[in-house]
């Protein structure tokens, strides 16, 4: 994830209560941290705290990384845990 080109990243992380959240970030260390700790987490991972990191991709821009954020949220989680379990 380190090619400057990548300048966002989509994620999933797995909820304490094993659902799964898809979104995106400039800089993934510091949003997951906020998942886990800052008020300014999502408001769907807030009451489902710690969550934790299981798959990630590197997207040139916002544009891309909403794009890939959509089809992911349309897979079903079989086609999800696919991407992080193989």
């Amino acid at each position: 994830m380190s090619d400057s080109k990548q300048a966002y990243t989509v994620y999933i992380v797995r909820c304490s209560d094993a659902t799964l959240y898809t979104g995106i970030a400039k800089d993934i260390t510091a949003r997951i941290h906020e998942h886990n700790h800052s008020p300014r987490g999502a408001r769907y991972t807030k009451s489902r705290r710690p969550v934790e990191l299981v798959y990630q991709e590197g997207a040139r821009d916002r544009s891309a990384a909403q794009r890939r954020e959509y089809q992911l949220r349309r897979l079903s989680r079989p086609e999800k845990e696919k991407l992080f379990t193989q």
